[in-house]
């Protein structure tokens, strides 16, 4: 969804892949794991028909820009045909993990909530509050109420429309702001099980560390950064870049165990061996550029 603008995202969620199609290959030899990196938006590539698990991006832009092209329209079929599969066979269905700019475009398409723009840029290491419903789903187990990720957005889900949540057999996950909070407030629902087989956030669970520095340490951005938090915080977000309870272990457990549970969901229509979940390495995710 990067409508081809290069940036971190791509090579974040190939990295990903492979450690967990190396992780597959141990317990399942045989398994045959194909990767397909699409872009919708410039050369209009959807997934295949026949695939199991797409991890869906973010942007840049304003998730209104488009919607109505035959990207869009094909990426919302999509949506709809990996809920249509879960509610009719969940054992053999696609699931899919919407993240940024696919997440707003999910809230639009099922009409969760309003996407609305923000005055500001929000940008940074920031924590995401997970709710009690949030903590029931499997691959958010290891961080409790809180976890910390990388935010980049202009955009934000408010305004929850939970009626319609609740006949599509969705919940909220994750949350901006907690009760009695003065330091992180906002009225931003960051994370939606939308329905049968989606499920995606608005922060991105995918950035690792080197990813971030590569960003904020461009002139540009550094400025960017001090004109909207000061000096001070700036030198705490980098600091909180090297706490390997932060930024890493989300990049180390959230996806990661979001294929793992999806692939065992999977495993027993196709003969494979489930996988244990994964386990936060210091030294394989990098906490040390």
């Amino acid at each position: 969804m990067n409508n081809g603008v290069a940036n971190q995202a791509t090579r974040c969620f190939r990295r990903l892949f492979d450690a967990f199609q190396k992780r597959v290959k141990e317990q399942n030899p045989h398994a045959e794991l194909h990767f397909r990196h699409v872009q919708p938006r410039n050369l209009g590539e959807l997934p295949d028909d026949d695939v199991d698990i797409v991890l869906s991006s973010g942007g840049p832009g304003s998730p209104f820009d488009g919607y109505e092209d035959p990207w869009g329209v094909g990426f919302r079929k999509l949506m709809d045909r990996v809920v249509e599969a879960n509610l009719r066979d969940a054992d053999r269905a696609p699931r899919m993990f919407a993240v940024c700019y696919s997440f707003e475009l999910a809230v639009l398409h099922f009409g969760v909530a309003e996407m609305s723009k923000r005055d500001t840029l929000k940008f940074g290491v920031m924590p995401a509050y997970v709710t009690d419903e949030g903590q029931e789903s499997d691959y958010y187990s290891p961080f409790g109420y809180r976890l910390f990720s990388w935010e980049h957005r202009s955009w934000e889900a408010i305004n929850l429309n939970a009626a319609k949540l609740a006949s599509i057999g969705g919940k909220v996950t994750a949350v901006e702001s907690h009760a009695g909070s003065k330091v992180n407030t906002g009225d931003a629902i960051l994370g939606f099980d939308f329905a049968p087989g989606i499920q995606g956030t608005q922060f991105h669970p995918e950035a690792d560390r080197a990813g971030v520095m590569a960003w904020i340490e461009k002139p540009e951005h550094t400025v960017q950064v001090e004109a909207a938090y000061g000096r001070i915080l700036y030198e705490k977000m980098l600091k909180s870049l090297a706490d390997p309870d932060r930024l890493a272990r989300t990049f180390a457990l959230l996806i990661p165990g979001w294929l793992t549970y999806r692939f065992n969901e999977l495993a027993p229509a196709r003969g494979w061996k489930p996988l244990a979940a994964p386990e936060f390495d210091i030294q394989q995710f990098d906490i040390a550029v």
